[in-house]
């Protein structure tokens, strides 16, 4: 029951993540453009315009998701409570891989976002 709890904690970690660095992403912005914090891809790179949008929408993105991927994570989860070490380690790491390919796949709409409204040298269309 101890490492169903354990697991249980470990497997809200990344939708806590995406809501907290949503939040921070969305609402405190890095100031300047950095290769070391923030959403950080060429195009959101090109100036601080697209840098700011970039972490608008990401973090308004990460946020929502990090609620949504909260819900069905416990839900999973409940039913196995009482289930072996192996059923529960195997249900955590499947839980994991879902939620990590969730957090990369919003790198596609956020690109998206920015493909719309900046041209590809970073001014407004």
């Amino acid at each position: 029951m101890g490492f169903w709890w354990f697991l249980f904690v470990c497997n809200l970690l990344i939708p806590a993540t995406m809501i907290l660095a949503g939040y921070w992403m969305w609402k405190h912005c890095p100031p300047n453009i950095n290769p070391i914090v923030g959403y950080r891809t060429k195009r959101s790179m090109k100036n601080i315009d697209t840098w700011k949008f970039a972490h608008d929408y990401a973090g308004r993105l990460w946020w929502k998701a990090g609620w949504v991927l909260m819900i069905p994570t416990v839900l999973v989860q409940l039913p196995f409570m009482r289930s072996s070490t192996n059923k529960v380690g195997i249900l955590s790491l499947v839980i994991v891989f879902v939620q990590l390919l969730i957090m990369l796949l919003t790198i596609i709409p956020v690109e998206n976002a920015l493909k719309k409204k900046f041209n590809d040298d970073g001014t407004v269309r």
